[in-house]
């Protein structure tokens, strides 16, 4: 089975009990639960399901916000979350009742899930309400409504100079920037990102040198708008923010410029995605269509599939995974599965051999029957012997020199395949051509289909130069053998 190299690594969430727990205790969540419990049959509502405003301090007053425009606000937006996520059912008013009229509110099917439900259904209403905040986040901000409507009551949008596309591309971007820089720095324990850092991310392109001062501006301009969307995400649980000190702007003005480098960064803005955000980007992300692994996908499928997933994936994931995978499908037969997924000359079949290895350790000695099955394997005998004479096993067969050098090529196309640790690298190369005399003068006749590949890399990575050319010669033999 081929696989493909992904472009997120695997991400470790929490479990579907701990993020439930998680999503109830979100801030905006809470309120609108609460909220619908609160609703009743002299709670009304306008004409787009909004709570009515003189109905607004008694929510506000229920939830314990302050009694001022504020409190009302806050009230406003865990009422529509509320509509928003089927925690509350809104009856629009008749037609024929008039402009004034207005409709009634009950507790939606939903509402009952919260306490009655799985812990899947209780994030499955967070998703939507993620993807209702999510909306928000992205609309525009009105200065005046008033200036945007026409003398015959339709408003103008083209005067927003606001694209829905364009800021749902750009908050998206942010996000996904501020995925990658977690999962690859530890998951839900990695360090808050600086605001600048994050916006920077996405105008400052990777080959500038010394930003312009156009593109600080861009990046400025983001970093307050950014400082807005965050607010907005916030009380749904996603991220942990530090907004941006206001006092910056009464020493800056409108716009707070990038820090200098011995300024205290913090004061810009620090935002950290939390587990339950993790949980949330990559549901977006799949939804999308993105290829965002977690740890755990694998643990129910078969060997192949499990080998050719973890290809790419960093030493502790994979091992993870593996583990997952055996809890999930029991020791019993697993090192015989594992043997035959390892098979194959394909490009991939180096790194999933390399896999197998580390997987069988994982196995313990329950493995060693079905490995000493394979000793007579020309793919999987090398294995065979390294894997025993690790388990400290009696009687292993001395490899005949042709499985030798099989196995010192298949080794090293498994590591250019995965793109490890350069300076590693180098070491295996030199240690493989110092521990055989003459490496090269046989290494050219092996039957792998790497093996030319493997010594143009021999070449390049070698430091002795003479060594290096011994392996261009090599590698230049190989393929005039096979006729590559």
């Amino acid at each position: 089975m081929s696989a493909e190299r992904p472009i997120l690594p695997p991400v470790r969430l929490h479990t579907e009990a701990e993020l439930a727990r998680d999503a109830l205790a979100a801030p905006l969540l809470a309120r609108a639960v609460r909220l619908a419990r609160w609703a009743g049959p002299e709670t009304r509502v306008g004409a787009g399901g909004e709570l009515v405003e003189e109905q607004l301090p008694a929510a506000a007053e229920h939830l314990g916000l302050t009694a001022d425009e504020d409190g009302a606000a806050e009230a406003s937006e865990a009422w529509r979350l509320a509509v928003d996520t089927g925690l509350v059912d809104v009856e629009d008013p008749e037609e024929a009742a008039g402009e004034d009229a207005q409709g009634t509110a009950a507790a939606g099917e939903n509402l009952a899930l919260i306490t009655g439900g799985s812990p899947q259904d209780v994030l499955s209403i967070w998703l939507d309400g993620l993807e209702a905040v999510h909306a928000d986040a992205t609309a525009p901000v009105f200065e005046d409504f008033a200036d945007l409507v026409g003398e015959d009551g339709s408003i103008d949008f083209e005067s927003l100079d606001w694209d829905p596309e364009v800021e749902t591309e750009f908050l998206d971007g942010i996000l996904g920037n501020l995925y990658l820089l977690t999962v690859g720095d530890g998951g839900a324990d990695a360090a808050a990102v600086p605001l600048p850092a994050l916006a920077a991310s996405m105008i400052v392109p990777d080959d500038m040198g010394e930003p312009t001062d156009d593109v600080l501006e861009q990046v400025s301009e983001a970093m307050m708008r950014l400082d807005d969307q965050f607010r907005v995400l916030e009380p749904i649980g996603i991220v942990e923010y530090r907004p941006l000190d206001e006092a910056l702007l009464a020493e800056e003005g409108e716009d707070a410029t990038p820090p200098a480098d011995d300024e205290d960064v913090t004061r810009y803005g620090m935002v950290k995605l939390t587990p339950l955000g993790l949980y949330g980007i990559r549901a977006r992300m799949l939804e999308a269509g993105v290829d965002a692994p977690a740890i755990g996908d694998l643990a129910d499928k078969g060997a192949d599939e499990l080998l050719a997933g973890i290809a790419y994936y960093p030493e502790t994931a994979a091992r993870s995974e593996v583990e997952l995978w055996l809890t999930r499908r029991g020791a019993d037969g697993a090192a015989a599965e594992l043997l035959a997924a390892a098979r194959g000359a394909d490009q991939q079949a180096p790194l999933r051999r390399l896999h197998c290895q580390q997987a069988l350790a994982l196995v313990g000695a329950e493995a060693e029957p079905a490995v000493r099955a394979v000793l007579d394997d020309p793919e999987l005998g090398g294995l065979a012997r390294v894997w025993l004479a690790e388990l400290g096993a009696a009687d292993v067969p001395a490899p005949p020199e042709s499985m030798i050098f099989w196995l010192a090529i298949d080794t090293i196309a498994a590591q250019l395949e995965s793109e490890g640790d350069l300076e590693e690298l180098q070491g295996l190369v030199e240690g493989l051509a110092g521990r055989h005399s003459g490496f090269f003068d046989e290494a050219w006749r092996v039957e792998h289909p790497a093996t030319a590949d493997v010594l143009e890399a021999m070449g390049r990575l070698h430091s002795d130069k003479k060594k290096a050319k011994e392996a261009r010669k090599a590698a230049f033999k190989a393929r005039s053998r096979t006729g590559a």
